[in-house]
Formats: C-alpha cells, structure tokens, sequence
C-alpha cells in the first residue's frame, strides 16, 4: 500500500472543493450554451417519451392477443411500433450531435483558461512544479472534464426516463409500483458507499498519471544526455517503476468502477423476482390483466437501468469532479508576485537602485540579506563571483520573476510593484547562457519579441550582429528551420540569434547570462562584437564567466554569499589583490593571453591585467 501512495502527495497549491461549488463552476462554462442545452434537453424528454412508449404499445398488443382482436388491428402496432422508433432515432441524433458540440465548445475554453493560467504562473511555479504534470492537468485532466459534461446529459435522460416510466407503473398497479419504489433507498445507499471510493481512487490515478507524464517530459528533454552516457537502461529503471505505480493504482480504480454495476444490478434482480412472483399471483387472481403485467414488468426493466445508471453517475462522475478540481487549483494558484499597482513606466532610463532587499527562494534561508546596490542609467555591470554568490538572484528580481520579502527595488526611481508588469518587462531584454529558441524559422525566432516587425528590420538586425557573416553558413539563410528547441543550429548560431532578437526588441535594460561561455573563439569574437552594439546605450548587468567581458564593463561587482564585497573596475580591482584576484585566479586568469600552465600569478601587471 505504501508503494501504491509514494510520489501521489497533492501539490503545494493544490485545493479541496466542495461538490457544490465545484458543480457551480463547472455550470459556470456551460451557461453561454443555454440555448442549445434547452435543445438538448428537449431532444432527451421525447426521446425519453418514445422510449417509454414501447412497453405501452406493446402491452396493448398482448390484451389485443388475449381479446383476439390482433388481426385487425395487428397493422395500427407495428406502424406505430416502427414509427416510435424513428422518432427516437432522429431525436436522440440531435440531441447526440449537439451535446457533443457543447461539450467540446466546453473543454476546448476550459483548456484555454487553464493555458492562460500556465502562461501567468510565477517563474518559481515552474522551478517547484515539475512540467510533466503541468502538462497533465492541461491536457489529461480537461479531457477527463469532458466526462462531466457527457454524464450530465445521460443523468437528465435517465431522470426523465424514470419519472415517465415511474408514472406508468403507478397507473398499472398502485402496489406493485410502491414495492418497486422500496428498493430505491437501497439502490442510493450502495451509490453513495461508491461515490467516497471512487473520488479517493480518481485522484490517485490522475496523481499517478501526472508522474507518468513528468518522467516522460524530463526523459524526452535529456535524452541526449542519456544516450551521451549510455544510461538508457537507467533511464528505463526509472520509468518501470512509476509506470507500474500507475498501472496498480489505475487497476484498482478499475476494480471500484467496475463492481458498481454487478452489485446494484443484483440488487434489482432481487427486487424483480419479488416483483414477478407478486404480478404473476394477481393475473391469476384476476387483479391485473397480462397486457398491463406485461407492461409494468416491462416498466420495471426500463426503470431499473436508468435508476442503476444514475447511482452508478455518482462513482464515475468523481473521475470529472477530481479532474475538475486539478484543472480549477491550476487556474486559481494564487501568484506569489503581487503588483500594488499598474502604472504604466513608458520609456525606461534604466536606473536600478536596490534598498536593504532580503530575498530567499525558500524564505527560510535568505539568499540576500539587507542588499544594497545602485546601477546608474546606461551603466554596464558586470556581477562576479562564486557559484552560489547571489548572481543570477539579482538578475530574477530585476525582471521581477520572484517575489523579495523585504526592502524596495526602484526601477527609475519608482517602487518595481507598482510598474504595470506586461509593459515593464517589454523593456526588459534578457539573454540566458543557453538561449532557447522555438520551432520555426530564424527569422520567425529574432521577430518574436515583436511580433510586427518587417522583414527588413529582422535582416537589419541580424546583420548587425557579429557583422552578418553568419547568415551566409546557414543553409537557407534567415528562413532556416532551427528543430526543436533550436538543435538545427550551433550553440554560437543560436547566441546571435538572440541577440538579434534582442535588437528588435530594443530593451531599455538588458541582463545577460554571459553569452560567449561555450563557444568556440571565432564565434566568441562575433558574440562580443554583437553584445558591444546590443549594450551600448542600454543599462546592463551581465553574469560574467569570459575575462573579455569583464575587462570592457563599467564596473565589477564582485559577491559572497549574497552580500557585495568588492566593487570597481578590472584594473583596479585586480591591482588591489582583494576577493577580486581569488575570483581572477579561479576563473578568468587561464584566458589571458598571456596566461602560461605552471607559472605563478602576479596581481600587478600588464601581461595579466590585459
């Protein structure tokens, strides 16, 4: 039982609804569709109605046998027999038809939002929440909703059928129909036993499947890496046991749905026997006629499979209340990054000022305690020091992907929570160390942060970069597929690429994640010739991992742990022989020129300092 419940806990923004208000939500997306549920649900009561209508008109055809007045009126049966059924046929043809319309009008906005919700999650959603079960909810989960709506359609067709047929059956025979009438509590009972280990099953499965889909998506994403290291067999290890978990628990939710049906179905065969024996003991009697014992056991079959259909609704219709319920908390997870206001910043200057800010991805352990810093409009910074230092930290809270717990950062001299966010961050250009690129063209790639731009200033902007030259090693040029995730191209093509896209974006602030630190020196000399033309003028703070980068900048700011120990220009930083040097020595020093394995480092020279 452990083994069945590891890795299912619910996610931290998960949340528990209410039948009720899960109902009232999900009534919520069908109410634009009033008009052709009211069809629909004129479509199921006559098709309820013809339905119902057999049993009657076949009854009278067995008093018409017992009478021996068939012969003449043999025909009137089978016309109307026959024409009962072509009327349901074509009734329950458009109720099918626009029911189905409904419900994927329904989903298909229902997937909407909950993409929308994706795309205004925080950047810390997507570092605490693993893609694959994003993905899961968004897709599996909308579609499990679907469930809810095609339910909810047969729950009003078997409610109509059984108060018809209810009807029917007291007109027959008073006390045969109220014994009948005794096994419904039953019936309800066993169904909400049901309903409680149907829900508790459901969310499992779904947890157990979202799993399925994380492994999947990390797999597919790494599996270079995999393969680079011969670790396919590992990598299938570690698939076999999370998709037997999904297989178990799935299994079990099979068992739960599938023993509804062989108890209540027993339960109504039980209840028939009696039945039969009692109407079989009143036409003997002379109490009640065979047509109309005919017809009220009849009745009781076309009552007893709606009936058991509608208490079976409750276990299955759990499947699109948790699904339901996963899609709402994904759409209703509440943002950790609150504006206070929405001021639009036109044209930005580029100052950035830190204030005593305190900053922790787990507010427990504060990355930045009390920080201090101010970065002049058009000023190029370069942030320096050892993994863990608090670099690429400062670079997250100035495109305000992460939430500070303390302090102000003031962009322009105005508090960052009360930009308008959308605006703010059109003026923000960032560039990672590994830029990402989505499936199309180059030239789709570089016009992505503006969508409108012409083709002309996409050509201008990339031959801006690193003089164009590049443009020409591609095989066709700016219209050139870049694959998945931009694998067609080098890892040099795709820096240029962005900082093309950069240039047509035109950002006031630019942050960048040192660009040249996996590239081969030509290429690196391109970057740096792009980076020079896309930082100038702008207000930029780079991660720098290339000595060419820092020797050019503004000013170095050099941290440990969170806190700015050092700060001014290369040479005089490295003539100091401060934290700066430690950091030269264990980073920048082997790319000098003049750098020579085996030789000692002198922290006053020409030959060192470039």
């Amino acid at each position: 039982m452990g083994f069945l419940m590891d890795g299912l806990d619910a996610e931290d923004y998960d949340r528990s609804y209410k039948d009720g208000d899960l109902l009232r939500r999900i009534l919520s997306y069908f109410r634009p569709k009033l008009g052709a549920m009211f069809l629909v649900a004129a479509m199921i009561v006559l098709t309820s109605m013809t339905q119902a209508a057999m049993p009657l008109v076949a009854s009278w055809a067995v008093d018409a046998i017992a009478d021996g007045t068939i012969d003449e009126v043999g025909w009137q049966f089978t016309l109307t027999l026959l024409l009962a059924g072509a009327l349901g046929w074509v009734f329950n043809y458009v109720r099918q038809r626009n029911s189905s319309r409904v419900t994927g009008d329904v989903v298909l906005r229902l997937r909407e939002d909950a993409f929308d919700a994706v795309l205004e999650r925080d950047l810390s959603f997507y570092d605490e929440t693993p893609s694959g079960k994003i993905v899961s909810r968004v897709t599996s989960d909308t579609d499990d909703f679907a469930t809810v709506s095609t339910l909810t359609m047969d729950l009003i067709s078997q409610v109509l059928m059984v108060g018809f047929v209810t009807v029917l059956m007291f007109l027959n025979s008073v006390e045969l129909a109220l014994l009948t009438l005794l096994v419904v509590p039953v019936v309800v009972g066993l169904a909400l036993l049901f309903r409680r280990l149907a829900r508790a099953g459901t969310r499992r499965a779904q947890r157990s499947l979202s799993r399925v889909n994380a492994n999947l998506q990390e797999t597919m994403g790494g599996i270079a890496v995999a393969k680079n290291f011969r670790q396919e067999q590992q990598v299938y290890d570690e698939f076999r046991p999370i998709n037997r978990q999904s297989y178990q628990v799935t299994l079990r939710q099979g068992f739960v749905f599938s023993a509804i049906f062989p108890v209540l179905f027993l339960v109504a065969g039980l209840a028939t026997v009696a039945l039969v024996q009692l109407g079989g003991d009143a036409v003997l009697g002379g109490g009640l006629s065979a047509g109309d014992w005919y017809l009220f056991l009849q009745g009781v079959s076309l009552f007893w499979f709606p009936l058991t259909s509608i208490a079976a609704f409750w276990s299955q219709f759990q499947q699109g209340l948790s699904a339901s319920e996963r899609v709402f908390a994904l759409i209703d997870a509440p943002p950790r990054v609150v504006q206070s206001a929405a001021d639009k910043p036109g044209r930005l200057a580029g100052r950035i000022e830190f204030r005593e800010v305190t900053f922790g991805y787990d507010a427990a352990h504060p990355v930045l305690r009390d920080f201090d810093l101010v970065i002049e409009a058009g000023e190029t910074v370069a942030l320096v020091g050892h993994t863990g230092a608090g670099k690429s930290t400062l670079s997250k809270l100035i495109t305000r992907f992460y939430e500070f717990q303390a302090g102000e950062l003031l962009i322009d001299g105005r508090d960052i929570r009360s930009l308008d966010l959308p605006a703010y961050r059109k003026q923000i250009g960032a560039v990672p160390q590994a830029p990402f690129l989505f499936s199309g063209t180059v030239a789709d790639n570089i016009r992505y942060p503006r969508p409108e731009a012409s083709d002309e200033e996409v050509l201008a902007a990339a031959a801006a970069v690193g003089g164009g030259d590049w443009i020409d090693a591609l095989p066709h040029g700016l219209r050139t597929d870049v694959g998945e995730h931009g694998r067609a191209l080098s890892m040099g093509q795709r820096q240029l690429v962005a900082l093309a896209r950069l240039l047509v974006q035109d950002p006031a602030i630019v942050v960048l994640d040192e660009a040249t630190a996996s590239v081969d020196p030509l290429t690196e000399a391109q970057i740096q010739e792009g980076l020079d033309l896309v930082l100038a003028g702008r207000t930029s703070i780079v991660i720098a991992h290339r000595l060419s980068t820092i020797e050019h900048v503004d000013r170095i700011i050099v941290l440990d742990h969170g806190q700015i120990v050092e700060e001014g220009d290369h040479s005089t930083l490295l003539a100091r022989g401060g934290r700066y040097c430690q950091v030269y020595n264990t980073y920048f020093r082997h790319q000098s020129p003049n750098y020579r394995a085996g030789t000692g480092f002198v922290a006053v020279g020409s030959d060192i300092s470039g």
